[in-house]
């Protein structure tokens, strides 16, 4: 795998969420589940609350230019760096007169959700992060601004194309929810994410190690870490298991094909215990009793991430946000390369290079706020081209805007998971149930700390989890969604 950055191919971002898409991957919600709603997501643009001013070609969501904007930023592995110095400044330049309130936290349901309980919630908010909000239940109490008029309005910066044709396909359709209309755009996922295992391609390459292919050489290879001192594979168990149990089911995914995943995000009676997700919980949960410091568990992701930059972890699974996030830490030779997972069998349903890639980081705007049509704006300001392009030149992360990072020269990771998504062709898979069910995320979180730090078996792991979703399943308050 090369380390040197390079632009990624147009195809390669073009085609990553059609896909997905194509493999059934990119979904919308079964009709009618959330029809028991009262309200709805749409904006009530006549409501004497709401700012609205005179639509234009220059303003076709029809914005008051003098209504002040919220934006609340996940500052996590993107940081804010790129709503202060990009987006913001694209908004204000188009509406001066506007005042901008920003604020980032790393905890974003305890600071919005007393608000939204309120009525009082801002205009826009990047909800991401352990502590993001659930996406279905604001659906399902109509907290979400319809993003139809955002998606056919023009483009702010590219000529004669709508806001929907300027983005990769899928991006419109992975936001979509049903309310009991006919589905409808409530999220913008916004980064092409690409998931794996990293690692230092420098240490790699002074101790003669390649990435696995086969799970025997993956397991010896990690012996080969350990004998240099060298923690082999790690994770911080204190807010990161996502990371783990991400790895977990693609593995899953890998073994026994895309529909081990849908069943998951489906609800379906026995999904998590079927055998390819028992026998990929069997494998990574030797993984931890071998090669894991029991110490990991109490620490947060950037505890971790540091000591991977200090060379004294091997392999360390996220997305390729994490050359971003580190970017201070992290000395100038380390160069992050993605390795992709091992076959777990000889008879894997999906080959060596597989991977899970998709568009990523969810960004809403409130329909109850005092200025939604301001949110909207701030949103078709984002996927401008220089918005976008303002993004990948700042936190180094390829949007769902195609022209966003044409001609840009990525660093090492990114170069490196780009170059895997490529390599990768249709077997790229993805779930949802993270998303859709806060609760089913935060249950794999801990069922997956269990398992990797040995208090649990790999069967103990897929039957709790199966109890919580069949529970979900039954559950009538709880919105269900389907792919």
């Amino acid at each position: 795998m090369s380390v040197t950055p390079d632009r990624p191919s147009d195809l390669t971002r073009r085609t990553l969420l059609g896909r997905t898409a194509a493999a059934g991957l990119l979904v919308t919600p079964a009709a009618g589940l959330l029809s028991a709603c009262a309200t709805s997501g749409s904006d009530s643009s006549g409501d004497s609350d709401k700012a609205e001013g005179a639509k234009s070609d220059k303003n076709p969501l029809g914005v008051k230019e003098d209504a002040p904007i919220e934006v609340i930023i996940f500052n996590g592995g993107y940081g804010d760096k790129y709503a202060t110095d990009v987006h913001e400044p694209l908004y204000k330049k188009e509406f001066p007169k506007a005042e901008i309130k920003h604020q980032s936290t790393q905890a974003v349901s305890t600071v919005l959700q007393p608000r939204f309980a309120a009525g009082n919630p801002p205009e826009f908010v990047n909800n991401s992060g352990e502590k993001l909000m659930d996406f279905g239940a604001l659906v399902k109490d109509g907290q979400l601004q319809d993003l139809t008029e955002l998606w056919d309005a023009p483009s702010a910066d590219i000529p004669g194309k709508k806001v929907r044709d300027t983005v990769v396909p899928g991006t419109v359709e992975q936001g979509m929810y049903d309310t009991g209309n006919g589905a409808k755009p409530y999220v913008l996922y916004y980064v092409s994410t690409v998931y794996g295992l990293w690692y230092s391609g420098k240490l790699f390459k002074q101790n003669g190690w390649q990435p696995a292919k086969t799970w025997d050489e993956f397991m010896g290879l990690l012996d080969k870490i350990k004998s240099k001192g060298i923690t082999g594979y790690g994770y911080a168990g204190a807010n990161a298991a996502y990371y783990q149990w991400n790895v977990i089911l693609t593995h899953a995914a890998k073994l026994g094909g895309p529909d081990v995943l849908k069943n998951i995000d489906n609800l379906a009676p026995g999904a998590w215990t079927a055998d390819p997700v028992l026998k990929a919980a069997t494998a990574w949960a030797e993984v931890g009793a071998k090669y894991l410091d029991k110490s990991f568990e109490g620490l947060k992701h950037t505890d971790v991430q540091l000591q991977q930059d200090q060379y004294k972890v091997g392999f360390y699974p996220s997305g390729d946000w994490l050359e971003n996030e580190q970017k201070q830490n992290t000395p100038a030779d380390f160069q992050y390369q993605l390795a992709t997972l091992p076959d777990l069998s000889a008879s894997d349903a999906m080959p060596f290079g597989t991977v899970r890639a998709a568009a990523g980081e969810g960004y809403f705007v409130s329909a109850k706020s005092k200025n939604p049509r301001g949110g909207m704006e701030y949103m078709r300001q984002m996927l401008s081209a220089a918005g976008a392009k303002g993004f990948t030149s700042t936190v180094k992360a390829a949007t769902v805007v195609t022209a966003g990072s044409e001609g840009y020269a990525f660093p090492p990771g990114v170069a490196s998971s780009q170059a895997a998504l490529k390599a990768a062709g249709s077997n790229v898979v993805n779930l949802m149930f993270d998303n859709w069910y806060k609760e089913l995320d935060t249950e794999c979180r801990t069922a997956t700390n269990e398992l990797m730090f040995g208090r649990a078996k790999a069967e103990q792991f897929c039957d709790r989890m199966q109890k919580r979703a069949d529970a979900l399943a039954k559950d009538d308050s709880v919105a269900k969604f389907k792919r």
